[in-house]
């Protein structure tokens, strides 16, 4: 069984963003606009995606 992952990619810019959320982004290892990341599919990671979930875009990949 493949594990599931998710591919993150930062499609709006932080620069009017509230400071938490801000620094809820950069943990999510996410720096510049339109760079991608690819993270584990665990419950830490949802809830991080959801808080900031307008300046995100998700896609489903398994590995």
């Amino acid at each position: 069984m493949a594990e599931k992952k998710l591919k993150v990619t930062l499609i709006k810019s932080t620069i009017g963003a509230v400071p938490k959320n801000k620094k809820t982004i950069e943990a999510l290892g996410l720096r510049k606009m339109n760079k991608s990341v690819i993270l584990p599919d665990n419950p830490g990671t949802a809830g991080a995606i959801r808080k900031v979930a307008p300046y995100l875009k998700v896609e489903e990949i398994e590995v």
